[in-house]
């Protein structure tokens, strides 16, 4: 149960973080994923879906909660589930990419896409892979500022074995360099899952590297921003207390 709750939080922090137009969605998202109530996340994107939006930022916000949810389904196995909704997803960012809109940020989602990709068949990792590795860089080219690159290639750099070039120090500092961007703008960090979610992988990767009381610093800091965050106060915390303990 703990490696599955890892493998959708992996999944979840491949996110971006936008400037929501719809207060009450962004509100409705960020309830559900600190209430682990992914029915509600599901018919926010399907409602949004239904309404059609047209602008740029509408359409770049669903992209946001479709992606979400699309790593939720994979982390749960929900394949043909997972498969509807990344095509959806990925139907819209190739409306964003003909409009030439925020090019840096819709490379960051292909690259994104490729790895989901791969997390629904493990067998194309060397083309997707590649891929995603090409995407993420372009990305970080076009916007060094760009959060959601450095994100990308953080996780790139962790996940992928050292023989390969890999590193998960470094992956951590792409992270880290993310937060930093992110936190350049308090102000956009209430009710945003998407800040909340990659603290958690700040955390959960410093526990995997066994830095114990980094991680434990991260999650001290998650649960006075959210005290109601379950899945840190019931699971990840005690669980990092107990193995320090021992």
């Amino acid at each position: 149960m703990e490696r599955k709750k890892y493998r959708v939080i992996f999944f979840l922090v491949f996110i971006s973080c936008l400037p929501f137009l719809c207060p009450g969605q962004r509100s409705e998202i960020y309830k559900a994923y600190v209430n682990n109530r992914m029915d509600i996340w599901k018919e926010v994107i399907d409602r949004m879906a239904v309404q059609n939006p047209e602008s740029n930022e509408m359409i770049l916000e669903l992209v946001n909660y479709q992606y979400g949810y699309i790593g939720y389904c994979i982390g749960f196995k929900k394949r043909e589930e997972a498969k509807k909704y990344l095509a959806l997803a990925e139907r819209n960012v190739e409306i964003l990419e003909a409009r030439n809109y925020d090019l840096s940020t819709i490379n960051a989602y292909k690259c994104a896409f490729y790895g989901f990709r791969i997390g629904l068949n493990k067998l194309t990792a060397p083309v997707n892979g590649l891929k995603s590795i090409e995407h993420a860089r372009t990305a970080l080219a076009l916007n060094r500022d760009n959060y959601l690159a450095h994100i990308q290639y953080g996780n790139i750099q962790f996940y992928m074995p050292s023989a390969f070039g890999g590193s998960k120090q470094e992956g951590i500092e792409y992270f880290l360099r993310a937060r930093e961007i992110l936190e350049r703008n308090r102000k956009d960090l209430t009710e945003n899952w998407n800040y909340l979610s990659l603290l958690v992988i700040i955390g959960q990767s410093y526990t995997y590297i066994n830095q114990p009381e980094s991680a434990k610093a991260v999650y001290e800091e998650i649960l006075n921003m959210e005290p109601g965050f379950s899945y840190v106060s019931n699971d990840l915390y005690p669980a990092l207390l107990k193995k320090m303990n021992t």
